[in-house]
């Protein structure tokens, strides 16, 4: 009905354009748990409603557009949305922490002024790349999974810098806007985060300083190194032959060939 109606507009010289969109992305419908078409005659309706009762309305969301490619046919799961309901807590528990009364409150020994490591910087940034890059291609999915690597990496951190942190509510909260509201909160801010700019990645942290080579020995895995990424295969050879444990690899051995894979394996033929 609207693009008969731009149409229209078209046609009386209105509107510059004959069609409203460039593109046009058909969501794909979302199956009961049974792979069939929801129908109450199927019996497998599956009611929003009970589901934000009992996950909240950010999991079911997330939940939705984890599922898979927006223009996919997807069946429901109980259980991945359980999977969702605790990644979101993972989240919480970076800023909150509940004291024995069963009470949540913002925990400022966990949220630190402190710089972030170069690690740290990079999973930050390369979420940012994926997340802005994903939502213009209505990638939802793979732009949730690229907020769960950065949490699993904030969460092996005794302390999160709030370097850190509060960029990872902005880019959370197209999908979770409720949790990431309350939390933007939480650590100290009075205006709301709809005020503020959208992240954006410095290119200096993009870049992989180190690299990890696997080390075999005829075709099986021995070990690793780590090398600069473009270490050539003469400085890698040197670096495997320097370690101490090569002579064991090695031992009653000759080495007839070396095959290195750059960025990514160096294999010793012994015999």
């Amino acid at each position: 009905m609207r693009c008969s109606i731009f149409k229209v507009l078209f046609d009386l010289g209105v509107v510059s354009t004959s069609e409203p969109f460039h593109k046009l992305v058909n969501q794909g419908i979302i199956l009961g748990e049974d792979n069939r078409k929801m129908s109450k005659s199927w019996g497998n309706v599956i009611n929003p409603d009970e589901v934000i009762a009992d996950y909240g309305a950010d999991s079911m969301r997330l939940f939705e557009m984890f599922l898979g490619p927006l223009e996919q046919m997807k069946p429901w799961s109980t259980t991945g949305i359980e999977g969702v309901y605790g990644f979101l807590g993972r989240v919480w528990r970076l800023v909150m922490e509940e004291n024995q009364e069963g009470e949540w409150h913002f925990a400022p020994t966990k949220v630190t002024g402190s710089a972030p490591s170069a690690g740290l910087l990079r999973s930050l940034h390369t979420a940012i790349v994926k997340v802005t890059d994903d939502i213009e291609k209505l990638k939802f999915n793979t732009a949730i999974s690229a907020l769960m690597i950065l949490v699993n990496d904030l969460t092996k951190e005794a302390a999160r810098p709030r370097a850190v942190i509060e960029p990872l509510l902005l880019l959370l909260a197209p999908f979770a806007p409720h949790i990431a509201e309350e939390l933007w909160k939480q650590i100290g801010h009075a205006e709301s985060l709809a005020y503020e700019p959208w992240p954006v990645a410095d290119p200096k942290y993009l870049v992989k300083t180190e690299i990890e080579i696997v080390v075999q020995m005829n075709g099986k895995v021995r070990g690793h190194i780590i090398v600069s990424p473009g270490a050539e295969k003469d400085e890698v050879e040197t670096a495997v032959r320097a370690l101490p444990v090569f002579a064991e690899w090695t031992a009653g051995k000759t080495v007839k060939k070396t095959i290195f894979v750059p960025g990514k394996l160096i294999n010793f033929v012994v015999g």
